[in-house]
């Protein structure tokens, strides 16, 4: 779990490699996993000195175990929890079992060089101590939204969103030029473009910028006529068909939408899906 008194932070294990920049912050990782377990390989979570803890592993004991089992190590060892653990007083609900790097001293230089590459929106990666199977986590910068529109549907996105923890640039329709480009830095290939227009003329220039871009995800609100229309559109200013085939709509997982919740809802969850698949 985060510490109450920190932002709540989409990617968890950003906020632990953060945290593990600082003097006395230890770092846990993920090196192995057997049977099934809610989190990936590479997952972190970082043990702050007041035994408080950033990012998360599971429910809540884990976290606790490692804080304690931690303070035990003067310098980085792997350690199996759960199935084939020699810990007899701790087992996983899901009776699988882990390996866990569990590093007392990480090296702060290489934690401050990776996070800089991830807030300067470009994938880097951390040298691991060599006790394990695992010599390098990768990292992918954050998920970022760019979301054009109107109305309560934009709005709830950008409400879904933030109380997500996931970085959300929010475009009224009243900062806009029918007919232009927005003028905005190009996205890169870690943000979805998202257009949530009922009057759907103004989407042309907006999906043209999209597409001149690296976004993972081009995305407008719109039904079957809508989405005929927005490609004869497109073709007819000169788009190819091969950029034209990266536009979703409808967008979501679910297609028939009926409230702004539930399409904020649907798009964030097809979005983050995609997003996942990117690491």
């Amino acid at each position: 779990m985060l510490r109450t008194d920190s932002p709540q932070v989409f990617d968890q294990d950003h906020a632990a490699l953060a945290a593990a920049c600082e003097p006395g912050v230890a770092l846990c990782t993920i090196v192995g996993i057997e049977g099934s377990f809610s989190r990936r390989i590479g997952a972190q979570l970082a043990v702050l000195p007041d035994g408080g803890v950033v990012g998360d592993l599971a429910d809540g004991c884990l976290e606790s175990q490692l804080a304690a089992d931690i303070r035990d190590f003067d310098g980085p060892v792997v350690r199996r929890y759960g199935r084939g653990s020699d810990v007899i007083d701790f087992r996983l609900p899901c009776g699988g079992g882990l390996d866990i790097l569990l590093d007392p001293a990480p090296d702060r230089s290489a934690c401050r060089e990776a996070l800089a590459l991830l807030q300067a929106r470009r994938p880097a990666e951390l040298q691991l101590p060599d006790v394990g199977q695992m010599r390098r986590r990768a990292y992918i910068p954050a998920l970022r939204l760019r979301a054009y529109g109107e109305g309560p549907e934009l709005a709830t996105l950008a409400r879904l969103a933030r109380a997500s923890g996931i970085e959300i640039e929010a475009i009224d329709k009243s900062r806009l030029t029918l007919g232009k480009a927005p003028g905005l830095v190009p996205t890169d290939r870690w943000t979805a473009v998202i257009l949530l227009f009922h009057d759907h003329e103004w989407e042309a220039a907006l999906l043209e910028d999209a597409l001149a871009g690296q976004a993972f995800y081009i995305g407008a609100q719109g039904g079957e006529n809508a989405r005929a229309q927005r490609t004869m559109t497109l073709l007819s200013r000169g788009a190819r068909e091969e950029d034209i085939a990266r536009l979703r709509s409808p967008i979501g997982l679910l297609h028939a939408c009926r409230t702004p919740q539930a399409l904020a809802l649907s798009t964030l969850a097809e979005v983050v899906g995609l997003y996942d698949g990117l690491r």
